[in-house]
């Protein structure tokens, strides 16, 4: 499997970067785009490296924020035949702790590319998106201030619209997570991956030993972790300190594992 970084809080060399994540995914047999950040610089980023998102056949969005839906319209305009997997709750009103707007355009509903999921959704044989909605956690969620409104109410976040891409391939297993608002020691513990790509949602934590407890329990499990985005690079260098098999992700890095 390669995975390209589209799109990352950080950039090497050329490219140009923005908050947010967008991974490029390629597996024996599909060309997969994971998240599409804030605006169109995935795609020009794409283009630097000779990527042409025509040619993706699966989109899956993670969850309903603009740093990793925004840039969905620019994807359409790129690519008519590729479904755009969402969870059914991503286009629900969401913000931030500022009580910012930061959900997605819902003009994007009416493309008939984009197809809504729930719970568990089969792609293939070996590609799964699971929301993990009907799986109790084991660890308390804490949102950091993210809410949604509903009706004239605005109350905590759920996450419901966040889900996951589980990918089986030559005998080994990938998770993708755009950001791990349920937790990234629940995710952990619903799925047990060989490989884990994606954001912690620890750049919030600045308690050394928050961050330490947690780097401790990720690295009871035999996992090759590859993070980025919401992490945090301070919060990142912490958990290094505890954690055998952590990298960083930037845009323009290309990893096969």
């Amino acid at each position: 499997m390669k995975i390209t970084v589209l799109n990352e809080n950080t950039a090497h060399g050329p490219f140009r970067c923005e908050h947010g994540l967008s991974l490029y995914i390629e597996t024996g047999e599909h060309r997969i785009l994971f998240d599409a950040g804030q605006t169109g610089i995935f795609a020009e980023n794409a283009k630097k490296m000779h990527i042409d998102l025509a040619q993706v056949d699966i989109c899956v969005l993670s969850h309903g924020h603009y740093d990793h839906g925004g840039g969905l319209a620019e994807f359409l305009n790129l690519n008519h035949t590729a479904p755009v997997y969402a969870s059914q709750y991503a286009f629900e009103p969401y913000y931030n702790a500022k009580g910012k707007y930061i959900g997605l355009d819902t003009a994007l509903l009416q493309n008939k590319q984009v197809v809504l999921t729930d719970k568990t959704t089969v792609l293939c044989d070996n590609i799964r998106i699971i929301s993990c909605n009907d799986r109790e956690n084991v660890h308390p969620i804490t949102t950091f201030g993210l809410s949604k409104k509903i009706g004239d109410k605005v109350v905590e976040d759920n996450f419901l619209h966040e889900q996951y891409l589980w990918i089986e391939e030559n005998g080994k297993t990938y998770l993708f997570s755009g950001c791990s608002h349920k937790g990234i020691l629940n995710i952990m513990h619903h799925f047990h991956p060989d490989y884990f790509i994606g954001g912690f949602h620890l750049s919030k934590i600045d308690a050394q030993e928050d961050l330490l407890h947690i780097a401790a329990d990720l690295d009871t499990y035999p996992t090759g972790y590859f993070t980025c985005h919401c992490t945090g690079e301070k919060q990142f260098f912490t958990l290094k300190k505890k954690m055998h098999h952590l990298e960083y992700l930037s845009t323009g890095d290309e990893l096969e594992i």
